[in-house]
């Protein structure tokens, strides 16, 4: 039926792009400070409601404790799209990424100023394809003439475009919708959709009531990983990059915190979600944590000078997504390779 539309034109990211950051500092927890105005002692960070080392970062305020003459803020998105819309107008200097939404924004004439910086987490069962059960559908070749909702330009809808493609089904053969996790989970009380890829937390609401087809692991697993990033401003590189190493040396202490202390991330986790201890820890199982040493490795980001498989991984999601027309080509590996910030790896880390 309806086919995918192209993602908007840059121009138009960057005319939202304040007013997505309006609404999502809004959105901040009470104990967020503002901003310093034209300082460079400020941290400005974008965040998912997700359960990774991001969260224990900001709920232990490791930051501010490293970095205690900065002003950290952070805040709060929905979506890897409304991430690249503010680094677009320039509102934030580090933030959560999925690896496609990375993909499409270092593709093009004129790529975003970022580069990928550390790996937060790879998606494994946290992120899937549900199909509602009164829908009958068991699998995802039954999807065909349905409508599936997912939030574009994310992790979540590049792996149902391989979902998809690898049933054999075209995106014309199905209605794609893109709506947020939220708008999802009101559309699908409605009956308006018969299926959704999304991650968590509005997944497990999803699976109460649903059949699920295929997960982010199954699919990562067949070669078409995803994973959630986190991302720098070309800004704060050049102006903080102190601010930087600091930032990764807390980022590798929380991944180790998962590993150490897991009811103290699990209490993390739920205070920052709002939700109890047992669906902090189920989430928690749900995702794949690598260690700091495994995050600098060649397998994955690799270290100073020598990029590891991650550069693989984007090169060939920009191309699945070329293949699909969601963009209109794919960058080189060279490109690719110049969108990540690799510098201080793995010394940081000690």
């Amino acid at each position: 039926m309806s086919r995918v539309p192209q993602g908007p034109s840059r121009r138009l990211l960057l005319a939202g792009a304040l007013a997505a950051v309006s609404a999502a500092v809004t959105g901040c927890s009470a104990d967020s400070a503002a901003s310093t105005s034209g300082g460079s002692r400020r941290l400005r960070i974008g965040y998912f409601a997700f359960p990774s080392g991001d969260l224990l970062v900001k709920n232990r305020k490791l930051l501010q404790k490293a970095l205690p003459d900065h002003t950290i803020t952070w805040i709060k998105f929905d979506s890897g799209a409304a991430v690249n819309q503010a680094f677009l107008g320039k509102a934030l200097d580090i933030a959560a990424l999925g690896s496609s939404p990375f993909a499409r924004g270092v593709s093009g004439n004129s790529p975003i100023p970022y580069k990928v910086a550390w790996v937060l987490d790879v998606a494994g069962e946290n992120e899937a394809l549900v199909a509602r059960k009164d829908t009958g559908v068991v699998d995802v070749a039954g999807l065909k003439g349905r409508t599936i909702a997912t939030p574009f330009a994310s992790t979540s809808h590049y792996s149902l475009l391989a979902a998809l493609q690898t049933a054999g089904l075209k995106t014309s053969d199905v209605k794609l919708v893109d709506l947020q996790p939220q708008a999802i989970l009101a559309a699908w009380q409605r009956g308006d959709i018969d299926a959704a890829y999304v991650w968590l937390p509005t997944l497990n609401e999803l699976r109460t009531t649903g059949t699920q087809l295929t997960s982010s692991k199954e699919i990562g697993a067949a070669g078409k990983p995803t994973l959630d990033l986190a991302v720098v401003s070309d800004d704060i590189i050049a102006r903080d990059p102190a601010a930087i190493d600091a930032w990764r040396t807390e980022q590798a202490q929380a991944l180790r915190l998962l590993r150490s202390d897991p009811e103290g991330s699990v209490k993390a986790v739920a205070a920052e979600l709002g939700i109890s201890a047992a669906d902090a820890r189920a989430q928690l199982r749900q995702g794949v944590f690598l260690t700091p040493e495994q995050v600098a490795s060649a397998d994955w980001l690799g270290t100073d000078g020598s990029p590891g498989k991650l550069l693989t991984y984007v090169t060939d999601t920009a191309r699945f997504l070329a293949g699909q027309k969601q963009i209109d080509a794919a960058p080189s590996q060279d490109v690719v390779r110049k969108a990540f910030y690799l510098k201080g790896l793995p010394d940081v880390l000690k």
